[in-house]
C-alpha cells in the first residue's frame, strides 16, 4: 500500500493508478484507519465490479461503510436471523457510526440518505 501521507507530493498531483487514488481518498476520509484495515478496504474496493467506475471518493466511502458494516457490527447475524436489509441496517447504524468516528471519519451513515446495497452489487457483497 502506498504511504498514507506524502509531504513532498503536491495535493493536486494525480495518483499513479486507481488503487493509489482510492487509497488517497480513503486516507482523507478515515485518517485514523489502521493500515491493515485500510488494505482490506482497498482490496474490497478493487474487487467490486460495482465500484470500478466510481470516482475514488465514492469507491472509498462505499467500501469503507461496507467493511465496517460486515466486520464490526451484527449486520450479517441479523440477516441470518431473517431481518431484511433495511431493518438490519437500522439496528447497526449507531455501531457503524461509532466505528467511523474511531477512524477519524467526520462523515456518518444516515437512514435518510439512500446508499448502494452494501456498496456493492448483490453478488459482490460477500467478498
Amino acid at each position: 500500500m502506498p504511504k498514507r501521507e506524502d509531504p513532498d507530493r503536491h495535493p493536486d498531483a494525480l495518483p499513479r493508478d486507481r488503487r493509489a487514488a482510492v487509497a488517497e481518498a480513503l486516507a482523507r476520509l478515515a485518517p485514523r484507519l489502521p493500515e491493515f484495515e485500510a488494505d482490506a478496504v482497498l482490496d474490497r474496493a478493487m474487487r467490486s465490479p460495482g465500484l470500478r467506475g466510481a470516482i475514488p471518493e465514492n469507491a472509498a466511502w462505499l467500501a469503507l461503510t461496507a467493511f465496517a458494516r460486515h466486520t464490526f457490527t451484527e449486520y450479517d447475524d441479523l440477516l441470518d436471523e431473517g431481518y431484511d436489509r433495511d431493518s438490519a441496517r437500522h439496528f447497526v447504524l449507531d455501531d457503524m457510526n461509532a466505528v467511523l468516528a474511531e477512524w477519524g471519519c467526520r462523515r456518518r451513515v444516515s437512514e435518510d440518505v439512500p446508499e448502494e446495497p452494501d456498496g456493492f452489487p448483490e453478488d459482490a457483497s460477500e467478498a
